[in-house]
């Protein structure tokens, strides 16, 4: 049995859900596939184990979430500020889409990696209370804290048209 067996098939059929994961994590689509590409090595080097009983999305997901904590933790990643873009003519109203979608990446960008990391895995990618604590390492508590912590942060950033 190839030691690799089934792991190119994994990363064909999860590598874009766990990179659009990856960019909702970092804000940055360089750093995303950094983080991708360190996350999917970790997975090989484990693959024999993960393919045998384990549950290699499950490990990589929450890999992604620790492996961008603690980037974080040890160099301050700055972020890409976001930027209004120009009306294409003079007088003309920014598409309300595009705006809301500016504001909010700029607000999540100033969240706390757990917090940031809270609000991907609850809401972009709807998994329950318990699913993102198991993802995390974390109790149901801080799941519970950190959201709220987060979501009064996003409310306080992001102007109240985000939220309608």
């Amino acid at each position: 049995m190839d030691r690799y067996e089934g792991f190119h098939e994994f990363v064909r059929t999860r590598q874009q859900s766990l990179m659009r994961t990856a960019y909702l994590l970092t804000g940055n689509p360089h750093l995303a596939e950094d983080l991708l590409q360190t996350v999917l090595t970790r997975v090989a080097s484990h693959w024999t184990k993960l393919a045998k009983g384990g549950n290699p999305e499950a490990y990589a997901r929450k890999a992604l979430v620790n492996q961008t904590i603690s980037w974080r933790r040890r160099k301050q990643v700055e972020l890409p500020a976001a930027e209004l873009p120009e009306p294409a003519e003079p007088g003309q109203p920014h598409d309300e889409a595009t705006v809301r979608r500016l504001v909010l990446r700029h607000a999540l960008a100033k969240l706390t990696p757990k917090q940031r990391a809270v609000i991907v895995l609850r809401f972009y990618e709807d998994r329950s209370e318990h699913e993102t604590a198991q993802l995390m390492g974390v109790s149901i508590g801080t799941v519970k804290s950190q959201t709220s912590y987060a979501l009064s942060k996003l409310r306080a950033l992001a102007p109240k048209e985000v939220y309608r």
